[in-house]
This record gives structure tokens, sequence and C-alpha cells, in this order.
């Protein structure tokens, strides 16, 4: 890995990242080497540097910058958006991603921007706990989001059936959130005229697809009340139902659920196809929350680049349908290959960074 990718790279970040010099090349041979070493894993990222340095002072030297330095929350956010070149609304995914490192837990909410061949992390929770995220864990986390963005940003929040609490619901719609969310199809709903059934009994005598608007929860249950007026769209998959709750058109809310998959294509990027974040050894939620903002980095370097490399070009498809290269490692792959070649052309989407403000950190 060249030095003059880590130099290009720290010149565009100065302004921004009040970092001293020294904790600044450090943070860019993190964000250069996880790429071009294709893993998080601090070890492997300390042989990237380049020059005479020992790797094991390199490696004491990534280990110092994850015990002493303190970064605002949700730093990264301005630097991805601003990378990304975000404007006017987007979808937005909301889903968890788990792993075990030795008996200890890895639990990550992460809410994601999805646009066209974009899939990246914007905000994210770690959580102290294995399983299912709490409805104030989820709404905490949007109200991170509502602090930096207008609810008017929000196209569409997709999420899954673990997102699909009462309280949950009628947050979202409450701030004008508009959301398509799947439900388990032996959740209870009241509908409009009253009756009070699961949802997989409404849909028996369906073939193909169905809309219909209710209130989630039993009909005598004092919560049902609450909770939001929504319109429900069913189609019948190979199987089973996909059920979707929306406080929009229930077609327009079925049609965009489709783009959900894309947060779990952006974990495959984050882990076996990418960068190999299940490779890290940390497990302090600090660590991790720095950790994480330095891969959504590199997963917006490698959005941006592949969008500049394509334009409006279409990707090639093969015989089955799907591309023959996601977009992400067709950014990824060019990185790689001319952070070898043509390190300052590696760098170049950085340069988009102009605009945003000096994000002042805190190191101890």
């Amino acid at each position: 890995m060249p030095h003059r990718a880590i130099s290009a790279l720290c010149e565009s970040l100065r302004p921004r990242v009040g970092l001293s010099k020294s904790r600044l090349e450090t943070l860019c041979l993190l964000v250069v080497g996880m790429v071009s070493a294709r893993t998080v894993n601090l070890g492997h990222i300390a042989c990237e540097r380049p020059g005479n340095a020992l790797i094991a002072s390199t490696y004491r030297r990534l280990q110092r910058f994850f015990q002493h330095v303190r970064l605002g929350q949700d730093w990264s956010l301005p630097l991805v958006v601003e990378l990304l070149g975000l404007r006017g609304s987007w979808h937005l995914a909301l889903d968890r991603t788990q792993w075990q490192i030795g008996e200890r837990d890895v639990n990550v909410l992460v809410l994601a921007v999805i646009a066209r061949r974009v899939r990246v992390p914007l905000l994210w929770t770690v959580l102290d706990k294995r399983g299912s995220s709490g409805t104030d864990e989820r709404i905490a986390l949007m109200q991170r989001y509502l602090a930096r963005f207008p609810a008017s940003s929000i196209r569409m929040l997709l999420a899954d059936r673990e997102f699909a609490g009462t309280r949950w619901l009628k947050f979202l719609h409450d701030n004008n959130i508009f959301f398509a969310i799947r439900l388990k199809d032996n959740r209870r709903i009241t509908t409009e005229d009253g009756h009070d059934l699961t949802l997989l009994a409404r849909l028996q005598r369906t073939h193909r697809t169905c809309s219909f608007r209710g209130r989630l929860g039993k009909r005598h249950d004092p919560q049902t009340g609450e909770g939001p007026l929504l319109a429900v769209a069913a189609k019948r998959l190979k199987g089973e139902w996909l059920i979707v709750a929306s406080n929009r058109d229930p077609k327009t809310a079925l049609a965009a659920y489709k783009k959900r998959w894309a947060i779990e294509c952006l974990f495959g990027d984050a882990k076996t196809r990418g960068l190999n974040v299940e490779d890290t050894r940390l497990t302090d939620p600090r660590k991790l929350n720095l950790l994480m903002a330095l891969v959504a980095l590199a997963l917006a370097w490698a959005a941006r680049t592949a969008a500049d490399r394509l334009c409006t070009a279409v990707p090639k498809r093969k015989r089955h349908g799907y591309y023959a290269q996601s977009g992400f490692r067709t950014g990824f792959d060019l990185i790689r290959t001319w952070l070898r070649s043509d390190p300052i052309r590696a760098i170049a989407p950085w340069r988009r960074i102009t605009a945003i403000p000096t994000i002042h950190l805190r190191v101890v």
C-alpha cells in the first residue's frame, strides 16, 4: 500500500477532522489498510503500513488508537453523507447483525441508507445483549437520525418482522416517517369493520394479493386503539405470505419492501464479501462503535468509486438475471487495484468532502 494514498487521504480529512497529525495518519491507515487487506483485523492491517516500521510497532500504534481516541457520537455521519453525495430523500433500512467473539456476542442495530448502487450504514447502536432490539433502542436510534435530517428525507423506512411493535410504529407515524415493515402471519389485527383475527386467517381465502386496513392487536386491548391505522398489503410467495404494514399506499409499500434485502447484502459486504468485520477481536462497545464508523467510511468509499466508474451505465447481468458483480465489489476491487497502481486516483472520491465543517474530537 503506497504511502501516497495515506498522505492524500490525510490531506482531504485534515481540515475536517480535528485530530493530531499522528492520530489522523493512523485513522487513514486503518481505512486504507482494511480495504487493501480485506479485513479489519489489526494484525493484518499493520502489515499494510508502508515504510520500514516494525510490524509490532505499527500493531501497537493501532491498538493505542482504539484505546485512547474518543470520537463524538455519529462523527462519521457527515463524512459518509458528503462522500456519497446524498441529496433529497432516500430509503432507509433497519436491521441487526450479530456474531460471536469467543463466548462474547457482538450485536449491532444498524440504520442504513439504500439508494441506487448504495447500501451503507449511517447510524448504529452496539447492543449490550444478544437477540432482538427493544423499542426504546430503536426509537433512540431514529431520534439521532431526526436530529440531523428532516423526516421528509426518508422516502420509506424498511424493516423485517422483528421491528413491528405497536409503540414503535406509533412513534414512526407520529413523526411523519413513512414505513413498510413486514408482519408475521400469526399477528393479530383488528380490521376497520371491527373483526379481530390473525393475519393468516384474514388471508386464507385470498389467492394472490390482498390489501386492507386495520390496527395491530386484539379488539379489546387498550393499546390497539392507541396504535395507528395501517394499510396492510399481502402477497403470496412460495409456501408463505409476504405481509407488509405501512402508513402509505399498500401497493407502493409492497413494491418498496423489496429494497430491504439491500441491508442483508450490506452485511455481506462488511463481512465475508468485503471487509471481514467478524475478524475483529474488539468487544468493548466504545471501540466497536469506532470500528463501525471506519467500516462505514470504507463502504461509502467503495460505493462512491463504483458510482463514479459506472455513471449511468447498466452493469452486466448473467443468464440467471442477477448482476455479474455488485456495485460494492466493482468499487472495492477498483480501489484495491488503484492503491497499488495509481493511489491518487484511488483517493479521488474523498475530494467530495470539501463542504462539511470540522469535526471536533476528544482525545485522552
